[in-house]
């Protein structure tokens, strides 16, 4: 790589030691010129080593003149600096830049350089934010919708405390707007927002804010470019403006699966360095019908269950997730119904190959520079699209106890490696789960298998298929027969028998979990949209980064 010319470079002050501070056009880089020895306690000496440390300038957050020899407070401490330490340096400026922690955490540090001459440290705080006013894909305005029912009803706090602090020190300007009910964000998104004045949105809240987020702007992208959402074949248009998430909610399941922790603060500083992360986009209909869109995990049988029994039970809070699973495991219902499913051919990667979806990603690289050259996955070859099944899909017919459609690793804490550990954010395709009927015994063993380090997909009764496009059909859905069934078409003793099973009759269909909302109909039709939308994210970093010893660590 060709070194970076020099900018600035200073021999400057910090914690009373002298540094060579030097910046250039990627990176603030500060070095101790000589090795001191302090005496401590019990009369041993602790060396200072020598070291380098560094801060890439993308990643700095702000800088800003510092006052000196005077009380100041900072992160919460009170702070002085004594006249004797700063002797000689009367004139000092602060960087606040992102620090990594463990488990993915990002947190916002500062370092104080002390001058000697007021002109330089001037100089030093304008070249530093001419380099970030370089820095283009970095937001100026954005608009923030914050959800306060939402999990713990702790959104509003979360943002005033957390987040706005950082945003005003990076200088971004917010419109704010507080949800008053479900889909508000959604209907002012496709109704009365001017996006034109925004370089991003931002949803503060759990997965069902994002879902709302991404229904409002990728029908409002579609509906401006006069693009029909209810034509299952249509190519959709890429949304220009990128989501950021602040974790606030009872599940954050995106959050987890692009960032890798569920921290507001983290968050907050992956929107303001401007990362962006392209995301896959499933698009489901029924009949010629949109339906919805989906992210993560499209989920029929047991998934699809537990979620409709959940719904019936949401006094009980998170708590209902556990208790609806328990019982919709001692249940084990199947369903019967033909899976009919167009397999990704061409590409890199396959479902049960151990890789994982990280920062910089290959496979979404290649799979989607692939896709956007030769849009394969959206020809419009009517004949094979409208006959019953082309020559190149593939039908299965069977008895399920579910079906799962997983467009990410649906990782979380619970489950660390997710549904399918080796899905990708933006490939252009979905991992197609199929769990057959088999014993109780068995089915809790796949369950387990979502906890621990065995392979997902060992099980004789369980296979996967990454696939751009499937279709579902329950067996007893034909003609109107879906719509009597759904509305008690067997009068008052089937509605009985369908939601009380205890008599022994099994329930004749299952519901679509479609992240976390239950479709209308088991009948469906998913197409991916490959890198439909773009967060502000840049996926799971695959080392920590506070390893590496260009990294500062506290001096």
């Amino acid at each position: 790589m060709e070194k970076q010319p020099r900018l600035l470079s200073s021999q400057l002050l910090l914690k009373s030691r002298v540094f060579e501070v030097t910046l250039n056009r990627s990176l603030l880089t500060w070095k101790e010129i000589q090795t001191k020895k302090k005496r401590v306690s019990g009369g041993a000496h602790n060396t200072f080593k020598v070291g380098s440390y560094c801060v890439p300038v993308s990643e700095i957050v702000a800088v800003r003149e510092t006052e000196v020899d005077s009380r100041t407070k900072d992160e919460g401490r009170w702070q002085k600096m004594s006249q004797r330490s700063t002797e000689g340096y009367p004139y000092a400026f602060t960087v606040s830049y992102v620090e990594r922690a463990r488990q993915h955490r990002w947190r916002c540090s500062d370092v104080t350089f002390h001058c000697s001459d007021g002109s330089l440290c001037l100089q030093w705080i304008q070249t530093i934010r001419e380099q970030l006013a370089l820095l283009t894909s970095r937001p100026k305005h954005l608009l923030v919708y914050i959800n306060p029912y939402g999990g713990k009803q702790q959104g509003k706090r979360i943002y005033e405390e957390k987040v706005a602090p950082l945003f005003s020190r990076a200088s971004i300007s917010t419109d704010v707007i507080v949800t008053e009910y479900a889909n508000h964000a959604r209907d002012h998104l496709l109704k009365g927002a001017d996006l034109r004045k925004y370089d991003g949105v931002v949803c503060v809240g759990g997965d069902g804010m994002f879902s709302e987020i991404i229904h409002g702007l990728i029908s409002r992208t579609q509906r401006d470019a006069g693009v029909d959402q209810n034509r299952p074949e249509q190519k959709l248009v890429s949304c220009g403006l990128r989501i950021g998430i602040i974790p606030a909610g009872s599940t954050d399941c995106i959050c987890y699966a692009t960032v890798g922790i569920n921290d507001p603060v983290t968050s907050a500083l992956h929107i303001i360095v401007g990362d962006s992360q392209p995301l896959d986009v499933c698009s489901v209909h029924h009949n010629n019908t949109f339906l919805r869109y989906s992210v993560s995990l499209l989920g029929y049988g047991f998934y699809g269950d537990v979620l409709t029994d959940s719904e019936r039970k949401r006094w009980m809070g998170p708590a209902r997730y556990d208790f609806s699973g328990f019982k919709t495991f001692l249940t084990h219902h199947y369903y019967e119904g033909t899976i009919s499913f167009l397999p990704a051919t061409n590409i890199l990667g396959t479902p049960r190959d151990k890789t994982r979806c990280r920062a910089g990603c290959y496979i979404c690289q290649h799979n989607g520079q692939l896709l956007s050259e030769d849009g394969q996955a959206y020809k419009t070859d009517e004949d094979t699209f409208h006959s019953e099944y082309g020559s190149d899909w593939r039908v299965i017919r069977g008895r399920f106890l579910a079906i799962n459609a997983a467009s990410m690793s649906c990782a979380c804490p619970r489950s660390p490696k997710g549904l399918s550990p080796s899905a990708h954010l933006a490939d252009g395709t979905t991992d197609l789960i199929l769990v057959r009927k088999c014993s109780r015994i068995n089915f809790l063993r796949h369950l387990l298998r979502h906890t621990n380090k065995g392979d997902q997909f060992d099980l004789s009764f369980v296979e996967v298929h990454r696939v751009r496009r499937f279709r579902f059909v329950p067996k007893y859905c034909e003609g109107d027969l879906e719509l009597d069934l759904r509305e008690g078409g067997r009068g008052l003793f089937g509605h009985i028998c369908r939601d009380h099973p205890a008599c022994g009759c099994a329930p004749v269909n299952s519901s679509w979990n479609c992240d976390g909302e239950i479709l209308p109909h088991a009948t469906i039709e998913v197409g991916v949209h490959c890198q439909l939308i773009r967060l502000f994210a840049r996926g799971i970093e695959e080392q920590p980064m506070f390893d590496d010893p260009c990294v500062p660590s506290v001096i």
